[in-house]
């Protein structure tokens, strides 16, 4: 009995010396006798994290990589998280409620591997209540939707917490944010390179400038003071290079940071093995300059992807004006204008720019943009309207209670459409990124065998510096920086992209489809008269207020029409508005129905005529029709030659009659195929055939009616005038006033193709000169940390350069006015 407590005792004293560690979170166990499923855990946090996971089938989280999970080791009472049951401030937290469900958005930063996102996008599986969680990794922020009456907000936050995930906010004021510089870590790491890289430079000089007369004990001293100081760069400040290959090759996957840690390593255990040994100083400076350099380059290169991205997302708003109303007068002023307490004016179709308490008006508002849930939902006056919502009634009148996030409308313009891109320059990049780090590691490799047994310091020289200059982030990066430049050009000219991609499928594609009415024609060039019977005041009120009602291009002309005869809206208040797309608008007013629309809408007798005409019916009597003449827009003429002298083909599809066919073929050519009277299905049914015969379509429209078009079409463009036009289904938004610039605009699109393989060269010369000179042991490890963010510099200035002066050359602005 004696021995066998003895050999416990001694197992038990093996462990304590043994350092386990907690099969969660990584970190070392203190109580080894704390135990689930055979496996250790550092604490009843992490113990209670991987029950959770384990009875939910979320185990495979432990097996996508090595990285652990994080260790909710913080106490957290019952009531740490109560401030959350509070109606006011759950409502400053969510970007969007309804009655069923609610949207919010959470910095976490603790996320830190592929394993943290796989796991808090499987958030419904430990919570029910959750609809669905989506991470962003580079923002290190998780979008959360969950059902109100199965979850709270609290629960929501109270899981995160227990899974190590709590939220990052401020609790005192949740509705403030700290600006937070993205820089500032690579400014830090920076800042500390140089300082190490100067004092190392210095205390190295007396080695470059004796000629072997200093004190030996000296230079040994100087040495341990060069060792002391290269640690912080190694490790601090290059250890950014490390984690980014280390992450790599765990994932399979040689990225260009691999390279460049294998020369780092190398120079430093030489530089090492030489002081210790006695045998020199090492090339600790090499080495300090190495990460200094490249620390510079990539401090450029992420300052100018910084700016070009926020110049793209920001001026991606600037079609989205609003109309405001001010002591009783509209007045259409741009988004970035509108304030708290603004009073705002919505009509049908249009999109809720800003948060806003609903005034007055039947609001039954599609938040299918947000939700995906496409069935209006009604609005009681008083109630908040969130943007991102559309007007599918009649006209709103709004109070903006909250300032215009940009953050949210990025979020619906920047939504993955249901269209997928796939970019055959996006899958050459990465896979030329995969074999070009592969290349250079054997290529280093065998230059040192070559010259080692010869000429062992040429041969490391060889082994380091091939590592070092050949630029894969250059070659990478070319694409990215052409488009990135071209996108805000662009943005600078009236014409907002989606994203990248739509570029290429833009310069691909040869058959362009055009909507006629607000599309090629301006209100500003309408001539409008009105036929029939004589209408009195109290009719007139009558269509006025239906006419405003509606963002149709027609619509809105009638309405101007009205106002410039001093008509105003009835006094009564407008019940039962619909509004038929490709039919038009119908309502009552008190015992009155009214509608406006096409002769078949209103049940009127069609006449076949060369005008566009809108008709009247009142309680099912005609009562006339407005007519308006062809206001084509400016420079249409100059547009349609252009593209069609660059081998473009046209066809028009027009939701009216075929009044204006003889006038649009004094712009079109007489062989362009025209179709009238078509509605929203039938256009998106024209798209799917021209695709079935292999052909790549544009499709351009007013974003009212086309949403299905511009959704099907392999690139869809949004003319939009002063009106809330802006539509998620489209991939371009061009401003109404930049029309004349389209063909223009095209054509720098289709440059880009141009000036990425233009950049392409210029990389895949300095990467052949540069491996000339490395392979050779010619080039010193300075120089080369000096070349290779140099190189990429010169990528950015090339593409961001070349872009503009491709841009003058077509008269296109380069600054924003």
């Amino acid at each position: 009995m004696a021995i066998a407590i003895s050999i416990e005792d001694k197992k038990q004293r093996t462990l304590e010396k043994e350092e386990v560690l907690c099969f969660h979170c990584g970190e070392t166990c203190p109580d080894i006798n704390n135990i689930a499923d055979e496996k250790h855990f550092c604490c009843d946090g992490c113990k209670a994290v991987y029950l959770m996971l384990s009875e939910n089938g979320l185990c495979s989280y432990y097996e996508i990589d090595d990285s652990k999970g994080i260790s909710p080791k913080l106490a957290k009472s019952d009531e740490k998280f109560a401030y959350l049951d509070e109606v006011a401030t759950v409502r400053s937290l969510l970007s969007f409620e309804n009655e069923t469900e609610a949207h919010v958005t959470f910095s976490l930063p603790q996320m830190h591997c592929s394993s943290c996102v796989w796991l808090l996008e499987h958030l419904y599986k430990l919570n029910p209540g959750i609809i669905r969680s989506q991470t962003d990794f580079i923002r290190k922020n998780v979008s959360i939707v969950y059902e109100k009456e199965k979850t709270s907000l609290r629960r929501v936050v109270e899981l995160l917490a227990t899974l190590g995930y709590e939220p990052a906010f401020n609790y005192e004021d949740l509705g403030a944010k700290k600006a937070v510089n993205p820089n500032r870590q690579r400014i830090y790491r920076l800042t500390v390179a140089g300082f190490c890289f100067g004092n190392i430079m210095m205390l190295s000089f007396p080695e470059y400038l004796s000629n072997g007369d200093v004190d030996p004990a000296m230079l040994r001293m100087f040495s341990y003071a060069n060792l002391l100081l290269s640690l912080p760069v190694l490790i601090y400040s290059g250890g950014e290079f490390f984690v980014s290959a280390w992450q790599g090759v765990k994932a399979r996957f040689i990225n260009i940071d691999l390279p460049l840690s294998l020369s780092l390593a190398i120079t430093f255990v030489r530089s090492v093995y030489e002081i210790l040994s006695g045998t020199g100083m090492g090339y600790l400076d090499s080495m300090a300059g190495i990460i200094f350099f490249m620390l510079v380059g990539r401090f450029f290169q992420a300052k100018t992807h910084t700016n070009l991205q926020f110049d793209r997302d920001f001026r991606s708003f600037f079609p989205i004006s609003v109309n405001k109303k001010s002591d009783g007068v509209e007045k259409s002023i741009p988004l970035a204008n509108l304030s708290i307490k603004d009073r705002i004016i919505i009509r049908s179709q249009e999109l809720i720019p800003a948060d806003a308490v609903l005034i007055s008006g039947d609001a039954r508002i599609d938040y299918s943009f947000v939700t995906g849930e496409s069935k209006p939902e009604h609005i009681a006056i008083g109630k908040v309207v969130y943007a991102g919502g559309r007007q599918t009634s009649g006209m709103l009148e709004l109070e903006v209670v909250r300032e215009v996030e940009q953050s949210h409308l990025t979020q619906l313009w920047n939504k993955e459409n249901k269209k997928k891109y796939v970019s055959k320059m996006d899958n050459f990049v990465d896979r030329l990124g995969r074999r070009f780090g592969a290349f250079l590691i054997l290529l280093s490799i065998g230059s040192f065998i070559f010259w080692y047994p010869t000429d062992p310091g040429r041969g490391i020289h060889a082994l380091t510096t091939i590592l070092i200059v050949a630029c894969p982030c250059a070659l990478l990066l070319s694409a990215t920086f052409t488009h990135a430049s071209i996108i805000s050009l662009l943005g600078k000219n009236g014409a907002f992209v989606r994203q990248a991609d739509v570029l290429e499928k833009t310069g691909l594609s040869k058959h362009i489809v055009w909507d006629k009415t607000g599309t090629i024609t301006t209100k500003l060039e309408e001539a409008i008269q009105f036929n029939g019977d004589e209408l009195n005041s109290e009719k007139l009120q009558m269509i006025m207020s239906l006419a405003s009602q509606s963002n149709h291009p027609l619509s809105k002309a009638i309405t101007a029409y009205l106002a410039s005869r001093s008509i105003t809206s009835a006094t009564e208040t407008l019940t039962n508005f619909k509004e038929i797309p490709g039919g038009g608008t119908m309502a009552s007013i008190g015992q009155t129905e009214i509608k406006i629309g096409s002769a078949s809408f209103v049940n009127a007798e069609y006449v076949s005529t060369k005008e566009t005409r809108v008709y009247i019916s009142i309680n099912g009597e005609q009562s006339g029709y407005f007519s308006f003449g062809a206001g084509f827009r400016p420079q249409l003429k100059e547009v349609l030659n252009d593209l069609s002298t660059g081998g473009y083909h046209f066809s028009i599809l027009s939701g009216d009659k075929s009044a204006d066919q003889e006038t649009l073929k004094e712009q079109f050519d007489s062989t362009t195929p025209m179709y009238f009277g078509q509605s929203p299905s039938e256009k998106l049914d024209y798209i799917s055939a021209l695709q079935e015969k292999g052909e790549e379509v544009i499709m351009v429209g007013d974003g009212l009616n086309d949403a299905g078009a511009l959704l099907k079409s392999d690139v869809g463009i949004a003319i939009s005038d002063d009106v809330n036009n802006f539509t998620p289904a489209c991939d371009i938004i061009i401003e109404g006033k930049s029309f004349g610039k389209f063909h223009k605009l095209i054509r720098l699109i289709k440059a880009s193709k141009k000036i990425v393989i233009a950049s392409f060269i210029l990389s895949l010369l300095y990467n052949v000169v540069g491996l000339g000179y490395a392979v050779r042991g010619e080039l010193s490890p300075v120089l080369a940390a000096i070349l290779m963010p140099m190189s990429t510099i010169s990528i950015i200035l090339f593409t961001t350069g070349l872009s503009r002066v491709w841009a003058m050359s077509l008269g296109l602005a380069i600054r924003r006015k």
